[in-house]
């Protein structure tokens, strides 16, 4: 199973997520263009276009997809070692 980034195992299938660093409110578009592999700018003009056509009827699908579109996991801190540890200034293996 492949590793992600942060170091947990990486999903068989793409997830559709929040991101927690291309946001304006709340993540929707950018999560929505990461997924899909497009500009999330191209994903807040579709939508502002579409909120226009509708009248404002598609602006209630902004805060039900924030409800239902999990956060990307933070990723993992750095392992700090304890300057007391003998093997403090070695190579970690």
């Amino acid at each position: 199973m492949n590793q992600l980034s942060h170091g947990g195992p990486e999903a068989p299938y793409k997830q559709l997520r929040r991101p927690l660093d291309d946001r304006l409110a709340a993540g929707v578009c950018g999560g929505v263009g990461r997924y899909f592999d497009i500009d999330p700018v191209l994903v807040r003009v579709a939508f502002a276009l579409l909120a226009v056509v509708t009248l404002g009827t598609a602006l209630i699908a902004y805060p039900i997809m924030w409800f239902l579109m999990p956060e990307e996991p933070a990723p993992a801190p750095p392992v700090w070692r304890d300057p007391s540890d003998p093997t403090w200034g070695r190579p970690a293996a």
